[in-house]
């Protein structure tokens, strides 16, 4: 074998790899903006994390703010409330595994879905977990919320007793920033 034979596979070769790597660039040029739009916008991305003011809400009242494109409800429970939610047997909720953000894998007893010293605040997602619909509070049979579309009741702690959603509400991340304001996300 020559020496220019030797320099020809040598200049093939380098051919082979420029051209390979030039498709490579190019083909991820053309799917980066495919991929790219598929990333939260930026109004979204804002909106993550938002903190809330909580000192104008009342004992036995509730404020629905929106998070993430979503209600919230952030409910400032009485002692009666409380109680209520404490007393039931976990074995008559149809979702007695909770599989919510704030509280992981943890049962969904009423303190584990509630926030504060005594559990008096309740920060949950006011989406019906049948189909989507805002469930209405202090309704029910179970003096919680109930979803008018298809008859779902959840007690006072946003857990599912009656009707066709599968689900408790969600619980988001929530954790209070300080005595009178939380945070979401």
């Amino acid at each position: 074998m020559s020496h220019a034979e030797d320099h020809e596979g040598t200049r093939r070769d380098f051919l082979y790899f420029a051209t390979a790597g030039a498709g490579a660039v190019t083909a991820g040029a053309a799917i980066w903006p495919l991929v790219n739009q598929m990333n939260p916008s930026a109004d979204v991305q804002a909106l993550a994390s938002i903190r809330v003011d909580i000192s104008g809400i009342s004992e036995g009242t509730q404020l629905t703010v929106k998070w993430l494109g979503k209600p919230v409800f952030i409910r400032y429970r009485t002692a009666e409330e409380i109680e209520e939610a404490r007393s039931v047997d976990m074995s008559e909720l149809p979702d007695s595994d909770a599989r919510n953000a704030n509280i992981g894998d943890a049962p969904a007893t009423d303190q584990n879905r509630a926030l504060g010293e005594n559990s008096e605040w309740l920060v949950m997602m006011g989406v019906c977990t049948h189909l989507g619909c805002v469930p209405l509070g202090e309704a029910g049979d179970f003096n919680g919320w109930f979803c008018p579309c298809h008859g779902s009741h959840y007690d006072t702690a946003g857990r599912i007793r009656k009707g066709p959603a599968p689900e408790n509400l969600p619980v988001p991340l929530a954790e209070f920033v300080d005595e009178s304001t939380i945070q979401l996300g």
